[in-house]
């Protein structure tokens, strides 16, 4: 069984910056779309961005220019950036190992105005 678990949200002020890590209990390598989503209160989770293993990168509309999804051989990464106010929401990483749709546990992040 594989295990996803994501670290560094917090509480920053707007137009500063914050970088996501999710660490996998196998090489990241052996996970396929994996992908940053988030859920804002009252809102639908959102597909933030996403890496396949072929390095080829895809953005929500919301985020593109302001965030950067990156991977090595351990973790998945969502740099931040220009952090807005409307960015608030927890944080998941996620991804599929052979057939399972396998999904971290969250990370605050928190965007103050």
């Amino acid at each position: 069984q594989v295990q996803l678990v994501e670290s560094g949200g917090g509480l920053v002020q707007a137009g500063g910056s914050l970088r996501l890590s999710c660490a996998a209990s196998r090489n990241i390598n052996s996970i396929s779309d994996v992908a940053w989503s988030r859920q804002a209160p009252g809102k639908q989770r959102e597909l933030v961005a996403g890496i396949g293993l072929r390095g080829n990168k895809h953005y929500a509309d919301s985020v593109k220019g302001r965030f950067t999804v990156s991977r090595d051989n351990t973790k998945l990464y969502l740099q931040m950036n220009e952090l807005k106010p409307e960015d608030t929401a927890v944080y998941y990483c996620h991804g599929k190992y052979g057939t399972a749709n396998i999904w971290g546990q969250g990370t605050q992040v928190t965007v103050s105005s």
